[in-house]
């Protein structure tokens, strides 16, 4: 979706199933590059793109147009090969593409009243969901999870989501998660848990999917700001961490594990008076914030790289996460934050360079605290 700025050239902007590599449309074409390395890996210049989605590290695409160019429309999705740079297969829908998601396995495409979900490999249909009004093309997808959870809006007047195996497929619980309607979604690695923000964006909610209940609560700010991406840390079981963006220009970071284990004891007294699930929103202790890590109102896109524990490590810092961010306004920032087991927390900016630029210049920041 086209950024807020009007000098943005970046159309769309998403990372690969394992963050390694990100792709970028603009209304030249799209381009591929290694998020660990800042290299650019591919660059096709065919006109506006709307979608650029990778398979893992495989040199399958699914491309769809902004309607610039007859050939590129926004109903038309096409699995490209950057091998070959030639069209693999093409598939032409009734109404405008608004999100794909790809694993192994499964190809999803998100129209605003229909999801579908494809064998990727024969380009079967498996499954056509009727969905209420879906005009943004929300949704979340765990690539990695043999079951292929897939979440869609369930409501257009709260934040509820429907949660499915794409594997089966088959329809398995609804997730009440907020009184607004939904604005961003994630699930973890393996799909264990559903992270949701609503529109008014306040709250951020995690969701223990099997069970279809609330895990955790925290607080984002007191004042409303839209949500513009969620990222759980690749931990396989609980995550160590959540991140998240918003419109507000800050990266906010939530410490799911400590959550966990401090949660009854330090709120235990005034769980007693106050229901747990506002008390649990109360709770600051974990809850990190970067101010103005992108211009306000910009949109971004991020993604939990690595988390590394360093508790046997003899000096203070007991994580040290690595997070991406992609902007509309183009550029890529990896910042390093290191928190320690008092809870204290400092990042470095590690890396910033321009994607628009045929160049790239990549510098490092001093050490900063946070919030």
């Amino acid at each position: 979706m086209a950024s807020s700025s009007s000098q943005s050239q970046i159309i769309c902007a998403s990372f690969n199933q394992d963050n390694s590599l990100f792709s970028i449309g603009t209304r030249d074409g799209f381009k591929i590059f290694d998020a660990r390395n800042g290299r650019l890996c591919y660059n096709k210049n065919l006109g506006g793109f709307n979608i650029v989605e990778m398979l893992f590290g495989t040199s399958l695409l699914a491309i769809v147009g902004t309607g610039e160019q007859p050939a590129m429309s926004p109903r038309r999705l096409c699995l490209f090969n950057t091998k070959t740079g030639a069209p693999l297969k093409e598939l032409n829908f009734k109404t405008s593409i608004l999100a794909i998601r790809l694993s192994r396995k499964r190809l999803i495409v998100v129209l605003q009243h229909k999801t579908f979900i494809y064998d990727l490999n024969s380009t079967t249909i498996l499954e056509e969901i009727d969905t209420v009004p879906n005009t943004k093309g929300l949704c979340a997808f765990a690539p990695n999870s043999e079951a292929c959870y897939l979440a869609i809006p369930a409501s257009t007047s709260k934040g509820s989501a429907l949660v499915y195996k794409a594997s089966e497929p088959e329809l398995i619980c609804q997730i009440d998660a907020h009184q607004s309607p939904l604005a961003a979604m994630v699930f973890s690695s393996k799909g264990m848990y559903l992270a949701t923000a609503s529109e008014k964006g306040t709250i951020v909610r995690v969701h223990l999917v099997a069970h279809a209940t609330k895990s955790h609560s925290f607080r984002r700010g007191t004042y409303p700001s839209t949500i513009y991406s969620l990222s759980f840390s690749p931990s396989i079981d609980l995550p160590d961490i959540l991140a998240a963006t918003s419109s507000s220009g800050s990266l906010h970071m939530f410490f799911l594990g400590a959550a966990r284990n401090g949660r009854s004891q330090s709120n235990k007294l005034l769980s007693s008076v106050i229901p747990g699930s506002v008390t649990d929103a109360l709770d600051p202790a974990n809850h990190h914030v970067i101010h103005n890590v992108v211009p306000a109102e910009i949109k971004s896109c991020l993604a939990v790289y690595s988390v590394e524990n360093l508790q046997n490590s003899s000096k203070l810092p007991a994580l040290r996460t690595v997070i991406f961010i992609i902007t509309h306004d183009g550029y890529f920032r990896e910042y390093v934050i290191c928190t320690t087991k008092s809870n204290e927390s400092s990042w470095t900016l590690e890396r910033e360079f321009s994607l628009l630029d045929s160049g790239s210049s990549s510098f490092k920041q001093n050490e900063h605290q946070m919030d």
